[in-house]
Parts: structure tokens; sequence; C-alpha cells
């Protein structure tokens, strides 16, 4: 892990590049259908766009310059390539297109389809080959029963295929519910063969799905028979193993899931154990328990109620008797995260396909909005249901629950026993507004009758440090002529020798 925070620069040095892929540009007679050139210029001229951000993931940036000139010369508008993102690719980034004044955004390749805010935007997801017979002969072999209830659920890339595969397996399977996109206040349009926007398609819902109760979730809805659930139902998932097959799995972990992978045309069994991330994740929870002070990672400026959560995980955060601090730093690495002793534990705001961050090699672990409410907030109780999505944890939301209510007659001090030290803990629970009055929350009310003084926690580390960085000490030290220093670098002075 050392390795991770400094370095000699050797390392740098003998490391070896491999080269990537050579990624092919899409070819002129199919660029119209690919990237919908039609539909985005309705979508502009209806909007009255003057300037427009197109922003393109790293393997489609081959065709951006074709398809930025397409648009202009149909439209008039300027357009303006988005290359590298702030945060990850698939959320739209209305932070860049602000800078150049951009008064609309077409988002083209893979996308969470979180619902923003700021500006109107349009999704283009494209399309990746696949193998339509053998994707239903693999549904086929898994479901041999056609009476199977199961839920169909896919990558985006993959959604021109839908309406014909509905076509093949409705005839067959009565129970078979397809998902359809639905992005909240967005047009979505894919190379569908059906040749229509995906606001039309939707429209198109299976006839034998009568009384049905619809279920939405990251961009997707699908409707449920009156009187089932969704335990009652498989998944079938079309796409590759990635983020969004994990936020799909944790999301409904009640069900058993059979992917099939395009790019293999194989289909399998998903085997994850979904128990076992689940308490991989509880122990997040636990470490988050025995934390004093948090940093709030700020890992999307796009998403809409991004501010909200955030004030919301403050609130909580404060009412637990923790401190917190807000970052904002761009995309997360070891080294940047590193810089920040004093914080125990991170907790990120991202879109849901960004939330599950691996944070085995980081100094500090960093935990989702979700789990950090757990820590916080005595109401809410781990049961096993999952929630990706923050802002399902905002008031009025389908998964909001209230903070407790302050007891009278308690002192308003927990204890409990952590299990990952053993140690006994106290959790300070106040619903009150009284700590807002407080200097920077530093006094701490632990009865009527006691009140505590605490130092800022990152004051109170930064005093328990050997070394406090540099100080300048005025008035403190004697004036003396310039003298030569050390010459070399910090690893090796030239006057200490060779040794």
């Amino acid at each position: 892990m050392t390795t991770a925070f400094s370095s000699d620069g050797a390392q740098a040095i003998q490391r070896t590049l491999g080269t990537l892929a050579t990624v092919s540009s899409t070819g002129v007679e199919t660029l119209d259908e690919v990237y919908r050139i039609e539909e985005t210029c309705t979508f502009i001229l209806q909007n009255q766009l003057h300037k427009v951000a197109l922003q393109f993931p790293d393997d489609l940036l081959v065709d951006s310059a074709a398809v930025a000139a397409k648009l202009e010369k149909s439209t008039g508008a300027k357009m303006y390539i988005l290359g590298d993102t702030s945060y990850g690719s698939c959320c739209v980034d209305e932070v860049a297109a602000e800078h150049v004044g951009a008064e609309g955004i077409i988002h083209y390749g893979r996308a969470c389809l979180s619902p923003t805010r700021r500006l109107p935007v349009m999704y283009v997801f494209g399309r990746r080959a696949v193998d339509l017979e053998r994707c239903v002969d693999s549904f086929r072999e898994h479901y041999p029963d056609t009476q199977s209830h199961v839920i169909i659920l896919y990558d985006v890339l993959y959604s021109f295929i839908m309406g014909s595969l509905q076509h093949i397996l409705e005839s067959e399977y009565a129970n078979v519910v397809m998902s359809q996109i639905s992005a909240d206040g967005t047009q979505c349009y894919s190379p569908r063969q059906t040749d229509k926007p995906h606001e039309e398609a939707q429209a198109e819902t299976n006839p034998n799905q009568t009384d049905a109760q619809f279920v939405r979730k990251f961009g997707r809805q699908f409707a449920l028979r009156e009187g089932s659930s969704l335990e009652d139902y498989r998944i079938f998932y079309i796409g590759q193993e990635g983020v969004t097959l994990t936020n799909f799995m944790m999301t409904f972990n009640q069900c058993s899931f059979y992917t099939f992978d395009p790019e293999t045309r194989a289909g399998r069994q998903e085997s994850v154990n979904i128990n076992k991330a689940l308490m991989k994740r509880y122990y997040l929870i636990e470490r988050a328990k025995d934390s004093k002070v948090v940093g709030i990672l700020v890992g999307t400026l796009g998403v809409a109620d991004y501010l909200s959560i955030i004030d919301h995980l403050k609130d909580l955060i404060r009412k637990a008797g923790k401190k917190s601090y807000v970052f904002v730093m761009g995309k997360l690495n070891v080294p940047k995260l590193a810089n920040f002793l004093e914080i125990d534990i991170y907790v990120l705001v991202a879109c849901p396909e960004n939330s599950f961050l691996d944070c085995s090699e980081f100094y500090r672990p960093v935990v989702t909005p979700f789990e950090m409410e757990v820590a916080c907030n005595k109401n809410r109780e781990w049961t096993g249901e999952y929630v990706t999505s923050f802002r399902d944890l905002l008031p009025g939301a389908c998964s909001h629950v209230e903070f407790p209510n302050p007891d009278p007659d308690a002192d308003g001090d927990d204890t409990d026993v952590s299990l990952i030290t053993g140690a006994l803990r106290s959790s300070y629970w106040n619903n009150s507004e009284s700590q807002d009055n407080l200097p920077g929350s530093s006094l701490v009310q632990r009865n009527p009758t006691l009140t505590v003084a605490q130092t800022n926690p990152a004051a109170s580390f930064l005093a328990s440090r050997s070394w406090q960085g540099l100080e300048q000490k005025l008035g403190e030290t004697p004036v003396t002529k310039a003298v030569e220093g050390r010459r070399g670098i910090a690893i090796a002075y030239e006057e200490e020798g060779n040794s």
C-alpha cells in the first residue's frame, strides 16, 4: 500500500505500456442510422438550440468529428465535442457543457440514465452486434417451461433488438415481461428495427399483461401482473458483466439472474454469491458506525438532487454525533484520498452505477449514502434490501426513513458494541436543532446537567501528529544570512555520499 501513496519514480521509468485495440470508425453509409442523425436534427430544431454539446465515450470519439459536421450542416447550430468527462462517461456532463455555453446535450453510447435538471438531453445509445437467434435459443434452453415468470433486462447498447425479441417470445411465453427504457424528462433513441422513438414503443405493451403494476428503476420500467411480486420472477439479462449488471443484482437480490453475453454468444447462470456481497457491504456499515469524521465525496455534478442528498447526509451525520467534510476532487484515486488522514470513512455521492467503488486499495473505506444512513439512522434496519440510487433516500421518495424523534426521558447517549473492534462505542442521537447554534458544532450536550467541550476533530488529529507541516514561527527564530543549501534530490543529496 505504501507504493500507492508515494514512489521514487523507478516504476514509471521501468513500466511498459501496451497499445490499445484500434477502434475502427463507422462507415459513411451507416453513420446516419447508428447515430440517429435525422432524429437528432429534429431534437435540435424543435428545442431551438444554437449551441449543442456532443458527449462521446472514448470508444466512439473516432466518429465524433463526422457526426458533428453532419449535424452542423443540417441544423446550422454550433457543435462542441466533449471528450474526457468530469466523472463517469455514463453520466451526462452538464458542467462541461455549460463551460461552452451549450443549450442542450446529445449523449452517445452507454448511459446510466440518471435524471438531469439543467439542460435538455437526448440519448443516442448506438448499437452493438447481437446474434438474435442465439439469444432466443439461450433463453429457451434456460427456461424450458413456457409458463415461467421472467423479466428481461438489458444494457442500453442492445435496446434496438428488444422489439424483435419481444415479438418472438411473447407468442411462446405468456408471462415474459419486457422492460422499457424510460429516462426521466429526456428523449431516447436507439436503432430499433421498428424505427420508432422509444416513447412510441413504450405505448406498445404486451396484450397478455392486464391490470399490471409498474416498477421503475434506473431508467427502466416494467409491469408485473396484479397480485404478483418481484420475488415471483426470474431475470434474464442481455449484456456484458459490469457495473450495470452488478447494480441490478444488488437491487433485485431476491431474484435469480441468467445472463447472455452478445460478445461471446454464451449464456450462464450468475453464481455470484449475493449474500456474501451484502455481508461485505454490512462490514462497511460497521466501519461507518465506528467512524467519528466522515468525508462526503461529490462524485457527480449532473445527477438531479445531488445537492439535496449532500445536505441530507450532512444533517444525518450531524445528528449522529459525527463530523463531516465535503470533498470535490473529480475522478477518485488512491493518492488523492490518502492526503486526508483525519477522515475515518468516506461516503460517495454518485450515480447508481458509479457508487460501488472497490475500496480495497484505499487507505480509508468508501461507502454509499444508503450504507451511511443505515449506520446513522436507528430507524433504518438492515434487512438485506439494498438501495443504490441516492434519490430514493430523500424525503418523499420510496425508501425514505425518518430520523428518530428525541426521547425527552433519555440523555441522548446510546451505547453498543462494535462488531469489528469489540470495544464499547457511544452513539449520540439528536434530532433537535440545538447544535446549529453552537460554534462549529464543537459543543455536544450529553445530558441536561453536563456539557462536554469537544475540539475540532481535524484539529485534534493534527495536534497528535509528530509532523504538522511547515510552521512560520514568527519572532521565534533569529535572523541569519542566507547560506548555500543541499544539492540533489531528497532521496540522495550530494553531501550524503554513496553509503
